[in-house]
């Protein structure tokens, strides 16, 4: 029996568990990858410059779906041994019975504690803000009085949700929101909060508010256990891959040509012929030539503006084409930094190695400066150093940003940007410039949709792409939608089942994601 040609758009999270789910659940379809980028894992990536490994962006690895996870621990097994940092730490960890030695084994998953916090202020806050004696000493009673009446203001005068910036004023009052969203939503959507739709805040704080952090801090308090079964907690652990995140979809694409399937790297689609409401051809730039390869089914992962500029052979209706084409996006920027080391002190009781702040990565609420984030990869993995061991006497990190192509700082040569970067951290306290010893600029397109703008319409854009039969859009970019990987991954999981078992119905691919669930929980 002739083999059904599978062509996948992008070699990102979702793209690559389709064609992995494909090819481990059935052997009737031949899949081939295109993806424009010279490496696989899209933004979920691990850059490596010099020796030293950085990821583009944060990525840990947390998920409430046990197939996601299944698939994570079958490529890359959880540690069941310490690994370098957690020897020198004398670190005691509830390691699983099987799994395998970091130390000794690069296919693996690290533990790690989840320590994130709030910089604002030049004062470390929790994240999520939480009422305890550092936060009221950091806060001071003045500003403190002022939030709770704010809140109380909140609590009794509900705004009508029609943006984010409701959404969070209804969950914290107008003082926190000021302090500790406005200035960070700003920074990663390039617009004030009350023009961005409410939808985003929905999974990123739904079940966080200020009622549920008294309770919570209460509840410590008087040690009073919930007597919900379902009671949610931040998670306080993830796991990671040794060498970095894009590991985990390096092993992936290795499967995946293990099992017959095909990746063509630095390819960029440009044509997806359509014809009979069916894709047809796809055409794509690879090596300064114009190759075009038919396909029986299409999984796209590509932004939804290229995938409309890129369709042949229809007429799309004028107000659908121009929802699609003129969707928002943001992009994605960090400078990966060596350094001697950081001027922020650690006054938390966790050990680290040169005893650096705890934090895996930390959200930048400073207003004087444009950075968003600064990761700290010590204490995700020793060995994205060159040599394990330098991880006890050099810091690497990046500081990350928030930009939009064609903007100044995207239009910054790397020097540029990386001077800039560098004269921001020091401006606020996070490094000496004489410390720094190596550095790397990172540039990523179209890495957040974003929820303003012709995304109120959206839902036309979806109904349209669901008339072509063969057409599968799944992942963040392929469906406009601020998914993790874990969801990413999910529409991959879901576009393959739907393909194997010939269903028509492509509603649960669009789903994913769509629960009010708070990400960040577990029960």
């Amino acid at each position: 029996m002739k083999k059904k040609k599978v062509v996948i758009i992008g070699a990102g999270p979702a793209g690559l568990t389709a064609a992995y789910e494909l090819l481990k659940n059935s052997k009737e379809y031949n899949v081939c990858i295109i993806e424009e980028a010279n490496q696989v894992g899209g933004i979920s990536k691990t850059i490596e410059f010099d020796g030293y490994k950085i990821d583009t962006g944060i990525h840990r690895f947390f998920t409430k779906n046990d197939q996601v996870q299944n698939i994570w621990e079958s490529l890359l097994p959880i540690q069941n041994s310490p690994a370098y940092d957690d020897i020198v730490l004398e670190r005691n960890k509830n390691f699983p019975k099987e799994g395998s030695n970091p130390e000794k084994e690069d296919k693996s998953m690290l533990i790690r504690d989840r320590i994130t916090r709030i910089y604002y202020g030049k004062k470390f806050y929790d994240y999520p803000v939480s009422l305890n004696f550092q936060t009221i000493k950091n806060m001071g009673i003045f500003t403190l009085i002022k939030a709770f009446f704010s809140y109380l203001k909140a609590c009794i005068i509900k705004k009508e949700e029609t943006s984010l910036e409701n959404f969070y004023i209804n969950r914290f009052g107008k003082v926190l929101y000021s302090m500790f969203f406005e200035s960070y939503t700003e920074k990663v959507w390039g617009i004030n909060p009350s023009k961005i739709s409410a939808d985003w805040g929905s999974q990123r704080v739904k079940g966080v508010s200020i009622s549920e952090v008294i309770k919570d801090m209460f509840r410590k308090l008087l040690k009073i256990k919930s007597k919900k079964n379902t009671e949610t907690s931040l998670i306080e652990q993830f796991i990671y891959p040794k060498l970095g995140a894009g590991q985990l979809y390096e092993e992936m694409a290795n499967q995946i040509k293990k099992m017959g399937g095909k990746i063509i790297l630095n390819a960029k689609v440009n044509k997806i012929y359509i014809s009979n409401q069916k894709v047809t051809d796809i055409s794509y730039e690879c090596e300064k030539k114009t190759k075009k390869i038919h396909t029986d089914i299409c999984i796209s992962s590509m932004p939804i503006k290229d995938l409309f500029l890129g369709f042949e052979g229809i007429t799309i209706p004028k107000k659908i084409n121009d929802i699609a084409i003129n969707l928002p996006y943001r992009e994605f920027m960090s400078v990966g930094l060596v350094v001697d080391k950081l001027k922020l002190k650690n006054k938390t009781k966790i050990k680290t190695l040169m005893d650096i702040v705890p934090d895996s990565w930390i959200y930048i609420q400073e207003k004087e400066v444009t950075m968003g984030r600064l990761q700290i990869f010590n204490n995700w993995s020793a060995y994205l150093f060159p040599k394990k061991e330098e991880i006890q006497n050099k810091v690497l990190v990046s500081l990350e940003y928030f930009c939009s192509e064609g903007d100044q700082y995207w239009n910054m040569s790397d020097q540029e940007f990386i001077e800039f970067a560098i004269s921001e951290a020091e401006k606020i306290g996070l490094i000496d410039k004489k410390d720094v010893t190596n550095s790397v600029r990172i540039k990523i397109k179209k890495a957040y949709p974003a929820y303003f703008g012709t995304y109120q319409d959206f839902n036309q854009v979806v109904k349209y792409l669901n008339k072509f039969e063969n057409l599968y859009c799944i992942g963040r970019n392929g469906q406009h939608k601020y998914n993790n990987m874990d969801h990413s991954m999910i529409t991959g999981i879901e576009a393959s089942r739907s393909i194997i078992k010939q269903k028509k119905n492509k509603k649960a691919i669009w789903n994913v994601n769509t629960e009010k669930d708070y990400h960040e929980t577990k029960s």
